[in-house]
C-alpha cells in the first residue's frame, strides 16, 4: 500500500498557492493534478479540519464554533481508517485549532500538538479571537523537524498529517524566500512551501520514494487581508469583524489551493470543475481501496484518470464563528452564515449566502462579479432556516 501524506497549508488563499511564485506548491503541482475550485466547509481551522478527516459536514462531524465542540463520537477519521488497515499514523500541527481536545487526534499513534503561550502567559485554547491565536504557533521548520524525527522511525506503509500555520496573522516572515511576495502574508506563505520542500526532500532522503507516495496538499480556509488584494472585505472594506477569516463565507477565505499526486495518477493536469474539501477523505480511502460509509464528500477518482469525466459538485459552507463575535459584546448585529456555490455551465458560477436567523439572503454572480461586491440582496420577510448540506 502507498505511503500516505497529507500537508495542511493553514491560512493560504487559491490564488496566492496557483500564483507560480511558489516553487514547493508548483513542484506539487507538475507532480499531480491541481483543482483550481475547491471550496471549504467552514472558514475555521478544527471545523474545516474535521471535514478533511472525516469526509462529512459540519452538521454531522459535530464542530461548528472555534470553542464550543469536539469532534463527534460516531464521526470516523481518515487516520482511524488507516490505522485499522495497518499503517503507522503520525502528526505534527502547529496551532491552537488543532489541539487534541477537539479530538483530531483520533487515530493517531504520535500527535504533536505542542505549542507556546501567548505572549500574556495565557492559553491559546481558550481565546476566542483567531487573530491573537496566531501569536501561538509551531514554525515551519520545527514542524519538518518533528515530522522527520518520527518518520525516521517508521517503516512503510505510513500516514503522516504536517500542518503549516505561518501564513496566519501576524504576517512577519522570519526570512526572506520570495523576492516577488506583494506583501509580508504572502512572505509567510513563501516561508511555508520553502519547508514543504524541504520536507520532501528530506522524506526521500530517509527512502521514501515520493512517486510511490499518495499526497494531498490543501489549504483548509484563505485570509482576507483588507485590501491588498481585489476582493478583500474586512477592515475598513465594511467588514471590520473579520480580522481575516471566520465571520464571512466570500472567496476570500473559501476558496482553497487542492492538489492530488500519486503512483498511478496524471502529472500535471488542472481541474476547474469545482470540488469540495470534504471530498478528501473519500478520495484518499478510495484510492487505497478503504471503504467510508456515508459520507458528505465523494471520492474525486473521476477527475484523476488520464482523461476526467467529473461534473462540478454544489458547495456546502457555513460559520457559526459570528455568535461568537456576537458574545463579546463588539458587534451585537452579527449573524451565522451559510452558503452554497454551484456552477451553471459555460463558465458561469453562483453563490447564494443566508443570514441564519435574519430575513437576509446575497446572491453573488461570481463570472460578472468575481470580487464578490456588487451582489443582490433580497430580503424574504421571514427569518430562513439553514440550508440543506
Amino acid at each position: 500500500m502507498p505511503n500516505v501524506l497529507l500537508i495542511s497549508l493553514d491560512t493560504v488563499r487559491a490564488d496566492v498557492a496557483y500564483s507560480g511564485k511558489m516553487p514547493g506548491i508548483e513542484s506539487l503541482r507538475r507532480r499531480g493534478t491541481t483543482f483550481r475550485q475547491a471550496v471549504s466547509s467552514a472558514p475555521l481551522t478544527p471545523i474545516s479540519h474535521a471535514s478533511v478527516f472525516t469526509g462529512l459536514q459540519p452538521a454531522r462531524h459535530g464542530i461548528r464554533h472555534l470553542l464550543r465542540e469536539q469532534l463527534a463520537p460516531d464521526a470516523v477519521t481518515l487516520a482511524e481508517h488507516l490505522k485499522r488497515a495497518g499503517y503507522a499514523t503520525g502528526a505534527v500541527v502547529s496551532c491552537p485549532g488543532l489541539n487534541k481536545w477537539y479530538g483530531m487526534d483520533r487515530g493517531f499513534d504520535f500527535y504533536d500538538d505542542e505549542i507556546p503561550l501567548l505572549p500574556d502567559g495565557s492559553d491559546p485554547l481558550t481565546t476566542p479571537d483567531v487573530k491573537m491565536r496566531g501569536l501561538a504557533l509551531k514554525r515551519a521548520p520545527l514542524v519538518v523537524d518533528r515530522a522527520m524525527d518520527w518518520l525516521s522511525r517508521q517503516q512503510s506503509p505510513f500516514f503522516l498529517f504536517a500542518h503549516f500555520f505561518d501564513a496566519h496573522w501576524p504576517y512577519e516572515p522570519p526570512e526572506d524566500f520570495c523576492p516577488t511576495a506583494a506583501n509580508p502574508y504572502e512572505g509567510e506563505v513563501a516561508y511555508s512551501d520553502h519547508y514543504v520542500s524541504r520536507m520532501l526532500t528530506r522524506i526521500e532522503e530517509l527512502g521514501h520514494a515520493l512517486d510511490d507516495t499518495l499526497i494531498v496538499c490543501f489549504s483548509d480556509h484563505g485570509e482576507d487581508l483588507a485590501g491588498w488584494y481585489p476582493n478583500d472585505h474586512s477592515g475598513g472594506l465594511g467588514h471590520p469583524y473579520e480580522e481575516g477569516h471566520g465571520c464571512l463565507l466570500f472567496d476570500t477565505t473559501q476558496h482553497v489551493p487542492l492538489i492530488v499526486s500519486g503512483p498511478g495518477l496524471p502529472r500535471g493536469a488542472e481541474i476547474d470543475s469545482q470540488v469540495r474539501l470534504v471530498d478528501i477523505a473519500p478520495t484518499v480511502l478510495e484510492l487505497l481501496g478503504l471503504e467510508q460509509k456515508d459520507a458528505d464528500g465523494a471520492s474525486l477518482t473521476e477527475f484523476l484518470r488520464p482523461e476526467p469525466a467529473g461534473a462540478s459538485r454544489p458547495a456546502y459552507s457555513e460559520t457559526y464563528y459570528p455568535e461568537e463575535r456576537r458574545a463579546d459584546g463588539q458587534y451585537p448585529d452579527l449573524l451565522p452564515l451559510s452558503a452554497v456555490r454551484w456552477d451553471e455551465g459555460e463558465g458561469a458560477r453562483r453563490k447564494v449566502i443566508w443570514h441564519i436567523g435574519g430575513d437576509t439572503v446575497e446572491s453573488y454572480d461570481l463570472r460578472a462579479d468575481p470580487t464578490e461586491h456588487h451582489g443582490e440582496t433580497l430580503s424574504t420577510g421571514t427569518p430562513p432556516v439553514a440550508p440543506p448540506r
